[in-house]
């Protein structure tokens, strides 16, 4: 995404719900010295509004973030754990990747947590929750110290035919 430097960082921000993280102010100090670029232009990274949540994730030598179906995969030890989705309800919020078998106990320990409307065979975890951040967090930590009860095994990919 492109802009003017004329237009004020604020308003763009606004009318386009940007983000801008700290560290990547860097950006208007290495738009004079990129040549591969116009003088007069300015390039805003786009954050996605989860990224806070696997963020203490990413340390982890097993991390790896995937987009899915328009959402953020999370995967440890190979495992899906969390999807983090940005769209209309029911699809925004946090998607815990977890077997039948787990929910009554998640349930149970974190009242928040629902099986997903379509997807029930995962818990959920609405964005209008009133304790969305705390809980968040709270599954976070739970699946940083590998509770047994989250992720899945993807199933393998099939081949494709020639």
């Amino acid at each position: 995404m492109t802009f003017s430097p004329n237009q004020s960082l604020e308003r763009i921000l606004d009318v386009h719900q940007l983000t801008i993280r700290p560290r990547s102010f860097d950006w208007l100090l290495a738009r004079e010295n990129n040549s591969m670029r116009e003088p007069n232009e300015i390039r805003v990274e786009c954050l996605h509004p989860h990224a806070w949540l696997w963020e203490p994730l990413e340390d982890d030598d097993t991390f790896l973030l995937r987009a899915m179906f328009g959402t953020k995969a999370v995967y440890l030890d190979a495992r899906l754990v969390f999807c983090f989705a940005t769209k209309k309800e029911p699809w925004r919020g946090v998607l815990v990747a977890t077997d039948r078998e787990h929910h009554e106990s998640l349930i149970t320990e974190i009242p928040d947590l629902s099986p997903h409307p379509i997807l029930q065979k995962w818990l959920y975890l609405s964005e209008s929750s009133d304790s969305f951040e705390k809980t968040a967090g709270y599954l976070v930590r739970l699946a940083k110290r590998r509770d047994v009860r989250f992720g899945i095994v993807p199933p393998p990919k099939k081949r494709k035919r020639p």
